[in-house]
């Protein structure tokens, strides 16, 4: 399997993302303005591409089955497209607190901490429905683990289209987002400007 062992805060300054939207609370202390150079249409819109698959942990090819799947839907190809990212497994146990970052919510997805309506699923790439219950195992949120990451995002807000029961590890998706719920800092309009070409 391909990791990007790039580190993340000089991934974050090379795409202008502050490192809290992945759940880092270290600041860079580098400024890495390049003064005087304009950067072209095409490389906005490959930033942009970046900065979601970045954010999300996701590779070119799954992310293109995304955006061909997006696509194929209803609706706005770029709005179905950030909420199939956001409704991946591995992200709402990231937005449900349950994981300091992205990176160690796809671990314990991983590891088969994680239960989908009662049933073990291993797969971070997997995409919730609404009605859906997600738990760590009983037999696993009691490690000094849980315990630790609970003190990190004791006070993170969880996303309103979800409910969650933080002492029991378990939390329920009410309904789907919508754009204006997603508070990734993604324009991805240019992602379909640059898939549409």
């Amino acid at each position: 399997m391909a990791v990007n062992r790039v580190p993340v805060l000089k991934r974050c300054r090379a795409l202008g993302i502050e490192p809290t939207v992945l759940g880092y609370d270290k600041k860079s202390k580098r400024n890495n303005q390049k003064m005087g150079k304009k950067v072209s249409e095409y490389g906005l819109q490959l930033r942009e591409k970046q900065k979601a698959k970045f954010i999300y942990g996701v590779l070119e090819k799954p992310f293109r089955n995304y955006y061909e799947k997006a696509d194929r839907m209803k609706g706005m190809t770029g709005e179905n497209l950030m909420v199939m990212l956001e409704t991946r497994l591995d992200n709402v146990v990231f937005r449900m607190a349950f994981a300091r970052t992205r990176r160690e919510a796809r671990q314990i997805v991983g590891h088969k901490h994680v239960l989908v309506n009662g049933k073990q699923v291993n797969i971070p790439s997997y995409l919730v429905k609404p009605g859906d219950v997600v738990e760590i195992k009983e037999s696993k949120n009691t490690i000094q683990r849980y315990k630790d990451i609970l003190e990190v995002t004791g006070g993170r807000l969880v996303p309103e289209w979800m409910d969650v029961d933080i002492e029991n590890f378990k939390g329920t998706i009410k309904n789907l987002p919508n754009r204006e719920m997603i508070d990734t800092p993604v324009n991805e309009m240019l992602i379909v400007e640059l898939y549409s070409k």
